[in-house]
């Protein structure tokens, strides 16, 4: 069932973390025999680069590098992984460290070491990308190197945080042999470390996984090899699932494709999961774009939204209306644009307009991708532009592109308004607020809120007892709902579904609601 009580592990479990070094590539359920276990998603990556992530490319990068901590399948505690043990070395959470395992390999044969750690970190602030995960290392100041095991992280300020930034993929350990420490890698190719290797990429359309003989971590793998099948439409994915050329889909799945597989999945030899998820979608409004910038514009539109009704008629239930960027479950979640903008009011929203001088029909263009997020998008955003043009306020354009440009585009601040999704980084509500405000932030659009960035979130973060930030989580909630710079739509709920012979579907979805491809099998292959 949907876990509506998800939160971050006690300060024991980040501060101080340890373990006993060694797992082997193949546990005794993995058959090297067996057929390829192939998944579908419409998640194609944008980039395979960890210093230009942060978005959906991370759930191929969960299974081909490897991060200093990462997530054992089925538990909310990070645990070392290219790491041997981790911990906070001062009072004051701003020094770091960590030893890495012995005898660590890329999957190419090359030595990975402490001086690979930071090469990896560093290049990722060098490059800064646009909207890509520099922004997750604002409080890294330097990162220290001791011998050939010692990393040491030195932090400009307290951050109980950071053990969890460090199991994001943004994170993953690279090759300084194969990757520039100033460019980001283009060709196609990845050296890492992780359970798996990158035998075979085709941009848009598959990726082959197989197991890295040289892996050593938390992974035990349950499969020889993986291929990834991306595809642009549900229907489609799910026409796969039902013909047998795919076994496992995960994100695509439409609400229709969900209520389907639950009533016929005995007939059709299938199986569907839900995990646990913080998975959200929100508008986003450009400060550079005539009418987006205006806050009576964003206000009005946010008086009109029917959340329910987008629910309910579009994704048949299979997500929840939301009313603030910190969905149900974590810290600081609240009921923000409820309890401003109350019902739905044409009437209200035309008292915003009218009280800001604007007196005409306000145009407005939305963007959405058209395959990134499942076949409900294109109606979703249909369903908006009819409710806000049922209002007699709005005239609405709506416009979309294939993920890879569509990130492109919103980087660049060419959207007035723009749809996106989030999965949690990690667990914690300072990550449904830090990547969206500031002048360095996921989205590409700088918002500038200094009393977000430089109190709310550093007070937040200096606190090790993450469930005593309610405060600061609460007073920034209540100021990206007076701006409306951000609006959320509705949070979501994550199904999986399967060949009734895949077994692992449990445990498969980690805390970041990534899928740790190692845990899948074949039934007969037990």
């Amino acid at each position: 069932m949907f876990n509506r009580n998800r939160y971050l592990p006690p300060l024991a479990a980040i501060a101080s973390i340890s373990m006993v070094a060694g797992c082997g590539v193949f546990s005794s359920d993995a058959s090297e025999d067996a057929d390829p276990i192939i998944v579908g998603t419409t998640s194609a990556p944008s980039t395979l680069d960890p210093a230009a992530a942060w978005d959906s490319s991370w759930e191929l990068m969960r299974n081909v590098y490897q991060t200093l901590l990462n997530y054992s399948p089925g538990a909310t505690e990070p645990e070392p992984d290219a790491a041997q043990s981790c911990e906070f070395t001062d009072s004051s959470s701003t020094v770091y460290s960590c030893t890495l395992r012995e005898g660590l390999k890329f999957s190419d044969g090359h030595t990975l070491d402490a001086q690979a750690v930071k090469f990896s970190f560093d290049r990722i602030k060098k490059i800064n990308v646009n909207g890509g995960p520099a922004g997750l290392l604002s409080t890294l100041s330097r990162v220290q190197v001791k011998g050939d095991r010692e990393v040491v992280f030195h932090l400009s300020q307290p951050d109980a945080t950071f053990p969890l930034v460090l199991t994001t993929p943004a994170m993953s350990i690279v090759d300084p042999e194969d990757y520039s420490a100033d460019k980001v890698r283009e060709d196609g190719k990845i050296s890492g470390s992780g359970p798996y290797s990158l035998a075979s990429y085709e941009d848009g359309d598959k990726a082959e996984l197989v197991a890295n003989e040289n892996y050593e971590g938390i992974a035990e793998l349950k499969n020889s090899s993986v291929t990834i099948r991306y595809f642009q439409q549900s229907d489609k994915l799910v026409k796969a699932l039902k013909d047998k050329q795919i076994s496992v889909i995960y994100r695509g799945l439409g609400a229709a494709d969900i209520v389907d597989i639950e009533a016929n999945h005995e007939e059709e030899q299938l199986q569907i999961v839900e995990n646990p998820t913080s998975e959200i979608s929100y508008l986003v409004f450009n400060p550079k774009d005539t009418w987006a910038k205006n806050p009576a514009v964003r206000k009005a539109v946010a008086q009109v939204l029917d959340r329910p009704a987008l629910a309910h008629n579009i994704y048949k239930d299979t997500v929840e209306p939301l009313y603030s960027m910190i969905p149900r479950g974590l810290v600081g979640h609240t009921t923000g644009f409820f309890d401003d903008y109350g019902n739905p009011s044409a009437t209200k929203a035309r008292q915003i307009l009218t009280d800001a001088g604007i007196t005409e029909t306000v145009p407005l263009t939305l963007w959405y991708t058209s395959d990134r997020y499942g076949s409900q998008t294109k109606p979703a955003f249909e369903e908006l532009k009819r409710q806000l043009e049922a209002s007699g306020l709005f005239d609405v354009t709506l416009k979309s592109r294939p993920w890879k440009t569509y990130s492109q585009g919103y980087q660049k601040g060419e959207y007035p308004v723009f749809g996106r999704g989030w999965n949690p980084d990690f667990a914690d509500a300072d990550n449904f607020i830090a990547p969206f405000v500031g002048e360095q932030n996921a989205l590409g659009t700088p918002y500038d809120s200094p009393k977000i960035t430089d109190t709310l979130l550093p007070e937040s973060r200096a606190e090790s007892d993450r469930g005593a930030v309610v405060e600061e989580f609460e007073e920034a909630q209540k100021i990206l709902v007076d701006d409306a710079r951000l609006i959320p739509l509705w949070q979501g709920k994550a199904y999986t579904a399967a060949d009734e012979e895949i077994a692992g579907l449990e445990n498969v979805i980690d805390p970041a609601t990534m899928m740790a491809m190692w845990q899948l099998s074949w039934k007969t292959s037990w």
